[in-house]
C-alpha cells in the first residue's frame, strides 16, 4: 500500500563512523532491533533507548550468542557494499532472547500459518448464530461480511507495521507498537486493558468451555448406563487446567508451533462437524427466522448492537499477530512480512469456510430455537440431535473441542508469560531459569482456574468482550498505519482509516453500553463459585 516515506529521525546512526565502534553489532538474519524491554514488555516503548552492552559487573553472564561478536566487517554486506543501509547494523537488546516470544527467530510461513488459525477460529465461532437470531438472515450475513472484511484490512495493516526498515526497528509486541503511535502514557489507557483482557480473559473462558466439556465428553463415553460417580464441574476445569499447565512448560512461542496444528485441525473439525451434522439433520419442527425484538426501541437496537458485539467477538485474535510475526527470521532482502502474511491468507481463507457455514447452517437449522447461551450451536446439537446422531460422533466432536481448547489456551497465554518472565529479566538482568519459569506458568493457569470457578457466568458475556476488544482488532491499527506510515492527506487511503478509526472507536462504546443493558436487561445468573 503506498504511503510517504517516515519522516522522523530513524533510532540509530545512519552513517558508520570510520571507526567501527565495539559496542554496536549488526543484526543477523533473524534480528533487527525490538524496543526497549528495560520495562514490561507490554508497557515498553520504542523510544527509550536501548541499554550499552558494555562489559562491566552487571553484564549477565548468559550473554545470548547473537551479539557474541564485536564488530562485523563492512565489506560482509549482501551486496559487497559499506553502506550502512544493505547490513542494517543496530544495538540489539539482550532481554529478546530471553523472553518466550522473541525467545526463538526460526518460525515461517507454515508456523505462522498453525498459530493464526488456531488463535482466530475456537469457540467464540460457536455463538454466531444467536446474533443471527437477532439479526435475521439478510442483515446477518452482511454484517458478518462486512466485519471479516474489515478485520483482515487491519490485519495487513498490522503484519505490515511489524517492521520499520528505516529504524531497524521490529515491533514485536502489540504494546510495542501502541506506544510508539500514541505514546507510553496514552497506551497504557487505551490499550492495556483490552489487550489483557484478551488474553486473561480468553483463557479464563478456555477453562471454563473446555471442563465442561470434559464434563460431556465423559457422560457420552460412559453412556446412559453408566453407574460410576462422575466428578463435580469444578473437578473438571482443574482436570483441564492441569493439562493446560503441562502443555504451558513448553519454552517459545515457537516450540508450540505443534500443538497449535493440532489445535487447527481440531477447530476445522469439529466446526465442520458440527455444521454439517445440523444441516444433514434439516430443520427441526417448528424453526422460525423472523427476529426476536421485543420491547421498547431503545432495547431493539441494543439488542442488535449486542448481536454486532457477538459478530466481534468472533475476530478477537489481532492481539498476537505482531507477536507470531516475531518468531520469524527478517532481514531486508528477506522481510518478515512477506511470509507472514502468505500464512495469514491461506489462514484466514480457512476460518472463513469455518465461520460462514457454521453460522449460516446453525441458523438455518435451528432458526429461534438455538440456545443463547452456554455454547450456542454446541449446545443446539446435543439438544437437538443427542439420540439422533451417532454417540462416537459426538465424542469426537466433544473431544475435538477439548484439544483445540488446550491448544488456544497456550497461545493466547504466551504474551502473560512473556510478560512475567519480563519482570525478573528486567530485575535481574539474566534469562529466567526453568524453575521459576514453570512455577509463574502454573501460578497463572491455577490463577485463571480460580477466576473461572469463582465466576463461571463469563463465558455469557460474549457482546461485551467483542465490544471491549473490538478497537484492538478494528480501530487501533488504523491510526497506527496514519502515525507511522504517514500517507498522502486526503488521499484514498488516509480517508479510509480515519474513517474506519473513528467508527471503530465509536462503535466500540456503542456495544459496551448495549452489551452492559442487555444483561442488565435480560439477566445473567451471578452463581458465584458454582460453576455447572
Amino acid at each position: 500500500m503506498a504511503h510517504t516515506p517516515q519522516s522522523s529521525a530513524p533510532i540509530t546512526p545512519r552513517q558508520m563512523s570510520m571507526a567501527p565502534s565495539p559496542y554496536i553489532t549488526s543484526a543477523p538474519h533473524s534480528q533487527f532491533h525490538s524496543p526497549s524491554m528495560s520495562r514490561s514488555p507490554l508497557l515498553s516503548t520504542p523510544d527509550h533507548p536501548v541499554p550499552s552492552k558494555t562489559p562491566t559487573a552487571k553484564t549477565p553472564s548468559r550473554t545470548p550468542n547473537f551479539i557474541s561478536r564485536n564488530i562485523t566487517p563492512r565489506f560482509l554486506t549482501p551486496l559487497g557494499s559499506p553502506l550502512r543501509k544493505a547490513l542494517h547494523l543496530t544495538k540489539l537488546n539482550p532481554q529478546d532472547a530471553w523472553l518466550p516470544i522473541t525467545e526463538s527467530r526460526n518460525g515461517n510461513a507454515y508456523y505462522a500459518g498453525f498459530h493464526t488459525l488456531c488463535s482466530g477460529i475456537g469457540i467464540q465461532a460457536l455463538v454466531l448464530p444467536v446474533a443471527f437470531t437477532i439479526l435475521g438472515w439478510a442483515w446477518g450475513v452482511i454484517l458478518l461480511s462486512i466485519a471479516f472484511v474489515w478485520q483482515l484490512y487491519t490485519l495487513y495493516l498490522l503484519v505490515e507495521l511489524h517492521e520499520d526498515l528505516d529504524k531497524g526497528v521490529r515491533y514485536s509486541r502489540y504494546m510495542q507498537l501502541a506506544a510508539a503511535t500514541f505514546g507510553e502514557k496514552m497506551s497504557k489507557l487505551v490499550a492495556l486493558f483490552p489487550i489483557g483482557y484478551l488474553s486473561m480473559g480468553t483463557c479464563v473462558a478456555l477453562v471454563i468451555i473446555g471442563g465442561s466439556t470434559c464434563k460431556t465428553f465423559y457422560q457420552i463415553v460412559c453412556g446412559p448406563t453408566c453407574t460410576s460417580k462422575p466428578l463435580t464441574p469444578a473437578e473438571w476445569y482443574l482436570v483441564f487446567t492441569s493439562v493446560a499447565v503441562v502443555l504451558s512448560q513448553l519454552p517459545n512461542l515457537n516450540s508450540i508451533a505443534g500443538v497449535s496444528l493440532v489445535g487447527a485441525i481440531t477447530a476445522v473439525g469439529y466446526s465442520t462437524f458440527i455444521w454439517t451434522v445440523s444441516v444433514s439433520e434439516g430443520r427441526i419442527p417448528g424453526v422460525g427466522y423472523n427476529p426476536v425484538l421485543t420491547g421498547s426501541q431503545i432495547e431493539k437496537i441494543f439488542s442488535i448492537l449486542n448481536a454486532v458485539g457477538i459478530i466481534a467477538f468472533a475476530f478477537r485474535g489481532h492481539n498476537l499477530i505482531l507477536e507470531i510475526q516475531a518468531t520469524m527470521p527478517s532481514d531486508e532482502k528477506h522481510p518478515s512480512r512477506v511470509p507472514m502474511w502468505k500464512g495469514v491468507r491461506v489462514s484466514y481463507t480457512i476460518i472463513a469456510l469455518c465461520l460462514f457455514p457454521l453460522a449460516i447452517g446453525g441458523y438455518w437449522a435451528y432458526g429461534q430455537l438455538i440456545p443463547t447461551s452456554n455454547g450456542g450451536i454446541l449446545t443446539a446439537l446435543y439438544v437437538f440431535h443427542g439420540k439422533d446422531t451417532a454417540r462416537w460422533l459426538l465424542g469426537m466432536i466433544s473431544l475435538f473441542v477439548i484439544i483445540n481448547a488446550l491448544s488456544s489456551f497456550q497461545i493466547y497465554a504466551m504474551p502473560m508469560f512473556d510478560d512475567l518472565e519480563s519482570t525478573y529479566t528486567t530485575r535481574f538482568k539474566k534469562p529466567c531459569p526453568w524453575w521459576l519459569r514453570a512455577i509463574l506458568r502454573a501460578i497463572f493457569g491455577y490463577f485463571c482456574f480460580f477466576i473461572a470457578v469463582a465466576m463461571p457466568f463469563v463465558a455469557s458475556f460474549a457482546g461485551l468482550i467483542g465490544g471491549i476488544s473490538l478497537p484492538v482488532t478494528l480501530a487501533y491499527p488504523c491510526f497506527m498505519w496514519l502515525k507511522i506510515k504517514k500517507p498522502k492527506a486526503y488521499g484514498f487511503v488516509w480517508w479510509l482509516n480515519w474513517f474506519l478509526g473513528i467508527f471503530g472507536i465509536c462503535l466500540s462504546a456503542l456495544l459496551v453500553a448495549a452489551s452492559l443493558y442487555v444483561v442488565i436487561d435480560t439477566g445473567v445468573e451471578y452463581s458465584f463459585f458454582k460453576p455447572t
